[in-house]
Parts: C-alpha cells; structure tokens; sequence
C-alpha cells in the first residue's frame, strides 16, 4: 500500500498511549544519528545537546501554539562557526572548551537575534518582501560553501582509520538507498553503529571510562557555557564570535523555510500562514538562544523526522513532544554520553564526509530547484564570490582574514559580499529576478 492511500492521523490519542510512545521514540532514532554526531564533531557535551534539542523542541512547540509538527535538533550549518571560532581561541591561549564558550555566545548574542529581526520584519511586511533580498542565488552558494569548507576535518578524522570510514559510509549509502522502513529513515544512526561495533570487535575502543560514568547526573555544568567567559572576558574575541557566526544564520533561516514548507506539504497544512512563519521563526530563534546559552549547539528544524511524518501518516504534534521528553530523559545518563563519547573518531569523519556533502548538495538542489540561471552574468558573479571567498579563506588564510582586532571568518565574508552584490546589482530589463524562497504560489 502507498503512503497516499494510509488515511491521514492528526489526533494521536485514539492510537493509544503504548502506540504512541513508539511512534515517538521512532522520532528520537530518526533525529538522534545527527544531533549527537554535532557535539562529537565540535566538542561539544553530548547531554547537553540531548538536553537541549528536546527542551528547544518542546518551546517551539509552545511558540507555534502547540501546532506545527516538527522536532528541533542540532544545527550542522554552524559547524563552521564552531571550528573557526575553536581554531582562533586556541591560538589565543584558549582551551577548546573556552573557545566554544565564545562560538556559543556569538550564536546566542548573533544568529539568535537574527532570527527574531527576521521574524518581525515578516511579520510586519510580509514573507515575500523581505525574502527578496535573500535569493536562491545568494543562499544556494551558501549553503554549498558550508559543505566544501568542512570537509578538510572529516578526512583528517577519516585517516585516523580508513576501515573504520569506509564502514560507515558504505553503511549508510546502502540503508538510504536500499532499505525499507525504519532502516531508511535511520541510515546516519545505522552507520554510526555497525562502525562501532567494528571498532568494538577489533579492540580499537578502550571501554573502561564507562565503568567509572554514573547513571545518573545533571548534563549542564557552567564551565562549559558562555557564562564562563564572563570570569575574565575577552572582548576581541566575543566581537569576533558574533562577526563570524552570524551571517551563517541567513542560511539557516532558508533552511527553515524550505522544512516548513515541507511539513506543511507533507500535513496538507499551511503553516506558513497559520501560526505563520514569524511564529515558526520566533520559536526557532528562542530555542537557539537557549541552547547556545546552556553550551549546547544551535538548533534547527528536522528534515528526517518530516521523512517519518511521511512514512507514517501520523501527524499529531504530540507524538514529537513524546520524543522531546526521551530526548530529556536520556541527557540525564552520563554512562550513556559516555558511550557516545568513546566513539572513533574515523567512525565521526566518515559519517562527516558524508553529512558536509549532503550539506552541498542542498545548495545546489535549491540552485536548480528555483531555476537559478547562470547564463545571466550577474548569477555568476555573485555566487562566484560567495564560493571564492568561503573557501580561499578557509585554506588560503587559515579560515579567517583579521580587520583590525576583528576575526572574520571566510564564510561571514562570502555571505555578506553576496547579499550586498544582489542588492547592488540591477537586473537588466528582460532577465527576470530570481524568485527569493521556496514558497510556491
């Protein structure tokens, strides 16, 4: 039986309480291989994540008036925000974990705030008028440029033990393509694992630190959040955190969009109108900002939990606030963040490998999703530099240039030339301007 023909589910509750925990924890498998594969590539704490994805989950939910079903995870388009700003603490002096203090508080004080400016702005003058400034030929290099200047650190991690790699991938390549049911909604979670346990069986992973990890513990410890660095500030490096980090938040934001236009496809709902999309926005933006503050990673709207949607036809809200809630649950085990933690890390790079080019790839489906022509010179240029400039500075200037005391990263820069390029450069007469966003009349 196809999908189409399973009649739709928009209340949940005469499925049953058993039925519908499984369906939720079905949600938690599907957004679970990605959150955590964030924290490990970062450094970031694996609890706090969990912690974090399930309480942001549960607030956009709050904000949507209890509506929209979508479950809030890790945000990968800020990997590189991550890495940038790591990278200069450390030559700084710095930890890494006082580092990412600051990349956090520059998502927090940064990206966050953009998504409130957004949403008011929509709410004020409408989706279409402000999203005309961010086309497809600006957001699409973006989000491409993301991919390519990651993954220098996923081969780095892959060559720690390319058997291990190669595992996960093959793995995952194989469950996306040619599995059915649950085994291709899950194929990041099935990769992850069969590595592992390679890892395990060849007596690569040394398991005694699990023995000492408690049961149970509280994720959050504030040496690990921004409101460490506040003990001796630097402001050099809070600027720069803010400078580099906020500019990725443009294509995060279309990257919103496009998952509400999904779901609302997926529903046969218009969420974009109804609670809207500067509600939708708000709710991601607070749930950002609370996880950036905490020292967990930014969050972001969940593609693969619309893929379960899609597979099951149960579309009620409550099922996703039911893996929000496990999703808590677990961030209160360290035994169990400790066995994420020991995972290798060639098992991390191939998954990465994998996960930075799908990054790509969705740039560039939105370039020839939204038809964006590059016969017109102008669509050259402008994503010519975007391109030019994320990844020449990415591994020509050490991944970031310095204006002043200021550190701007290569991806702040590419983003920043592209939208004022856009802005400047007219359209000739004939050459119809590309359409801004994914939403179709």
């Amino acid at each position: 039986m196809k999908n189409g023909n399973i009649p739709p589910i928009y209340d949940a509750r005469a499925l049953g309480l058993p039925r519908m925990t499984l369906l939720g924890l079905q949600h938690v498998f599907a957004m679970f291989g990605a959150t955590v594969i964030v924290p490990l590539i970062t450094g970031l704490d694996v609890s706090t994540t969990l912690l974090f994805a399930g309480i942001g989950t549960l607030t956009f939910h709050f904000i949507t008036r209890w509506s929209v079903p979508a479950f809030l995870g890790s945000s990968f388009a800020f990997l590189g925000g991550y890495a940038s700003m790591k990278q200069l603490g450390v030559a700084h002096g710095m930890t890494e974990t006082m580092a990412l203090n600051y990349a956090c508080l520059g998502v927090a004080c940064g990206a966050a705030l953009l998504y409130f400016v957004m949403a008011a702005l929509i709410r004020v003058y409408g989706v279409r008028r402000i999203l005309r400034f961010f086309p497809p030929v600006v957001t699409g290099p973006i989000v491409i440029a993301i991919g390519l200047t990651l993954t220098g650190s996923a081969i780095t991690n892959c060559q720690t033990n390319w058997m291990l790699a190669i595992v996960a991938i093959a793995t995952t390549i194989c469950a996306s393509i040619w599995g059915r049911g649950i085994i291709r909604i899950v194929p990041i979670l099935l990769g992850v694992l069969l590595s592992y346990i390679t890892a395990a069986c060849c007596g690569e992973i040394d398991f005694s630190p699990l023995s000492e990890a408690a049961w149970i513990g509280f994720p959050v410890s504030r040496e690990r959040t921004p409101l460490a660095i506040f003990d001796n500030p630097d402001q050099t490096m809070i600027i720069s955190s803010i400078v580099a980090i906020t500019p990725i938040a443009f294509a995060t934001m279309m990257e919103h969009i496009g998952d509400m236009c999904a779901i609302s496809s997926t529903v046969g709902k218009d969420f974009l109108s109804k609670p809207g999309l500067h509600r939708t926005l708000s709710g991601d933006g607070i749930a950002t900002l609370i996880a950036s503050l905490f020292g967990a990673p930014a969050n972001t709207t969940y593609g693969e939990n619309t893929g379960v949607l899609n597979i099951t036809r149960v579309f009620d809200p409550r099922v996703i606030r039911i893996a929000a809630v496990f999703a808590i649950i677990l961030a209160f085990c360290p035994k169990f963040a400790c066995l994420i933690a020991l995972m290798p890390s060639a098992t991390i790079g191939g998954i990465s490998l994998i996960l930075y080019g799908m990054i790509s790839a969705v740039g560039i489906r939105n370039l020839i999703e939204e038809k964006v022509d590059f016969t017109v010179p102008r669509n050259v240029f402008i994503a010519t530099m975007i391109l030019s400039l994320s990844v020449g500075v990415k591994y020509g200037a050490a991944d970031d240039i310095a204006v002043g005391p200021i550190h701007i990263s290569g991806l702040a820069l590419a983003a920043f030339v592209g939208i004022v390029l856009n802005a400047i450069i007219a359209e000739k007469p004939g050459n119809a301007p590309t359409e801004p966003n994914p939403i179709k009349d």
